[in-house]
């Protein structure tokens, strides 16, 4: 069984729920889908303990991306806080530091096995490619983004989790009763946010795959104690979370 994790945010409460929780229903290897680093405030600890883990699959975000060329199309908090992630990074010896530096730098943009692709933004642009749920009515987009893909694009970058059908809509994880099982047509799956959603539920989201089947999870974290984190360090906007 595979979980499938996006958009971290150097959320070290959230992603620790997150690993628990997958744990606990079976899941054997670990995909991330990029922007590990970006807004939180414990980008060393979850790069760490991301190396640490191993994990099966890891793809480059758009924060991640951005801690090695110029940050451009970013606001000014998400540009604040990549200045700050950048020198906490290179914080601690500098055999952890190179660690750090060579397994982010070295994120691929995008992952195939058989008919499954697994991306951070979308199939035609892996890296900054925003797919959101009022996409799914424009047909010119999402036939080019259907063409691109062989069966299931797992994706993220909007925090907003749900699944979109060739030929019918989007839909949220509620319309699906939390699961979708592929099936004949192609479908793009957001997985959704561990460490910032951005639909109306604070809890972390991520999906698990077994087989053919896809199930969304929600996650409590210690929201507070993480945010508390964020209210100390001036490079850091909380809002982003509210």
């Amino acid at each position: 069984m595979k979980a499938i994790l996006s958009d971290i945010h150097a959320n070290w409460e959230a992603l620790q729920a997150v690993l628990q929780d997958a744990a606990s229903h079976g899941a054997k290897e670990i995909y991330c889908l990029g922007d590990l680093v970006g807004y939180g405030p414990d980008p060393r600890k979850c790069v760490d303990l991301l190396i640490n883990l191993e994990p099966t699959v890891a793809i480059r975000g758009n924060h991640d991306d951005a801690l090695f060329t110029p940050p451009q199309g970013f606001h000014r908090a998400a540009e604040r806080a990549l200045r700050w992630t950048h020198d906490e990074l290179a914080l601690g010896g500098s055999e952890d530091v190179t660690r750090r530096r060579e397994f982010l730098a070295g994120l691929p943009l995008k992952h195939q096995e058989g008919g499954l692709m697994f991306v951070h933004g979308s199939p035609r642009d892996p890296l900054n490619e925003y797919v959101f749920p009022a996409h799914a009515k424009d047909e010119a987009k999402m036939g080019v983004l259907f063409w691109l893909v062989k069966r299931c694009c797992f994706m993220g970058h909007t925090h907003v989790p749900g699944i979109f059908i060739e030929g019918d809509g989007f839909y949220n994880p509620d319309d699906l009763d939390g699961r979708y099982r592929l099936g004949g047509r192609k479908v793009l799956c957001n997985v959704g946010s561990v460490g910032q959603s951005r639909d109306d539920d604070k809890r972390a989201s991520y999906v698990l795959l077994d087989d053919d089947m896809i199930t969304f999870r929600r996650v409590e974290y210690d929201l507070d104690a993480m945010l508390r984190k964020v209210h100390r360090v001036a490079a850091l906007d909380a809002s982003a979370w509210h």
